[in-house]
């Protein structure tokens, strides 16, 4: 992609290549159309012309951010999760900032924070916490009450000032943090000291910024001895006893009020990693964390046979949630060829396999076996010869799985037909 930029000293360092970088990002990460309505594919027909329009604004200091598209998703529970989604435009500006921010913000944060951040991901902070499970007896499943909602702008530039001595950049993200909503029904709401949009490109790194000094660091300073993961606004502190952890959560309770977040009550707990070592009863044992359910279940040794350890395995929550894909899809009755199939689901297998295989994958056996009953069903639609033999359907997929064995990504890396 080449790209013609004035060559003339600007008032910001901001350069044309620094745009291009961006833009690619964006275009990698996808996403819909904000409040102009127009989309990745729209905003490359006029590529250079949009692009060196972001760069001569925000290089100028005169780049002001168009007000950001309110969407509602439904949560499982029946009520709304509000994402903001910014104009195709403003994502890459954004990025811009957030490339140019990253690296020294990334020189402070703490190792146990691995949300949204290069080089972490949630597979290690899910192994991060299936170790600290073994050494420490109690867990504080801490959830934070709206937190994108609720994030403090005087407080987070506050945070910023720490690390950020250029004044444009404290400019433009106060611009962002400011920027109006636009509700479904066309109304404009103004922003009222708080809240960054969850959807936002430079948002999840602002987060990062507010958690670490209202969490991580304080967490540091107040319980060295202790041990605590956390991915975004999700949060696992490990404590030694049951006393230990009501008092800690008092305390994280008392710190999050300081600085304008609230432990929400309903979803935080205190939980006991019941193992063969730890044999009271009358407790709570299980937590989710990051779609995984930790709970005690029985475990393999080569020594000693099967004992009582505590682990974890894909949430009935995320089973459902992929059961639900596949009944959703009601394939069985539409599609048209095996090609059509594999359009459909295969991107999705793929993507189930690499986040949930990593730990009991028995549990998406069970999600397949439930696929292939749904495929020996269409097989039965499509072949008539079958007369809706299932046993016979399943002769056929049989046959299908052994010939084209790489069809779909489970078969190929050797999940079993049934």
């Amino acid at each position: 992609m080449r790209m013609m930029f004035e060559e003339k000293a600007r008032p910001l360092p901001i350069t044309g290549k620094m745009v291009q970088d961006a833009f690619k990002k964006v275009r990698a990460n996808q996403g819909g159309a904000g409040i102009d309505k127009v989309s990745l594919t729209q905003f490359e027909e006029k590529l250079s012309e949009n692009l060196y329009k972001i760069w001569n604004r925000l290089s100028s200091g005169s780049y002001f951010p168009p007000a950001v598209r309110e969407h509602e998703i439904k949560k499982d529970n029946g009520k709304t999760r509000k994402l903001g989604i910014p104009t195709v435009g403003d994502r890459i500006a954004q990025q811009v900032l957030k490339d140019y921010l990253e690296p020294r913000l990334e020189a402070v944060f703490h190792d146990n924070s691995y949300g949204y951040r290069p080089l972490k991901s949630a597979h290690q902070a899910l192994a991060s916490v299936s170790e600290n499970v073994r050494k420490y007896a109690w867990v504080i499943d801490l959830d934070i009450t709206a937190f994108f909602d609720n994030v403090a702008h005087d407080k987070m530039m506050l945070a910023l000032d720490r690390h950020v001595e250029e004044k444009w950049v404290r400019m433009y993200i106060t611009r962002w943090l400011e920027a109006p909503i636009a509700k479904a029904n066309g109304e404009i709401v103004t922003r009222d000291g708080k809240g960054t949009p969850q959807g936002g490109v430079i948002s999840p790194l602002l987060a990062n910024l507010y958690l670490h000094y209202t969490f991580d660091k304080w967490m540091e300073q107040q319980f060295p001895e202790l041990a605590f993961v956390r991915y975004a606004d999700d949060i696992v502190i490990h404590c030694q006893t049951e006393k230990q952890a009501c008092y800690v959560l008092e305390k994280v309770q008392t710190r999050l009020n300081e600085c304008n977040l609230s432990v929400h009550p309903e979803k935080t707990s205190i939980v006991y990693c019941k193992d063969y070592r730890r044999m009271e009863t009358g407790k709570k044992t299980k937590f989710d964390f990051l779609g995984f359910s930790f709970h005690p279940m029985g475990k393999k040794s080569n020594r000693d046979g099967v004992f009582l350890g505590y682990d974890c395995e894909i949430s009935k929550k995320s089973y459902s949630k992929i059961v639900g894909v596949l009944r959703n899809s009601k394939f069985d009755r539409w599609a048209k060829s095996w090609d059509d199939i594999v359009v459909l689901l295969n991107d999705k297998i793929r993507g189930w396999i690499q986040y949930y295989d990593k730990y009991r994958r028995s549990t998406l056996t069970n999600v397949f076996h439930r696929f292939h009953n749904r495929l020996a069903k269409w097989i039965c639609n499509y072949y008539k010869k079958y007369n809706g033999s299932i046993n016979r359907a399943f002769k056929h997929l049989k046959y299908v799985r052994r010939h084209y064995p790489n069809l779909f990504y489970h078969w190929e890396i050797g999940y079993p037909l049934v």
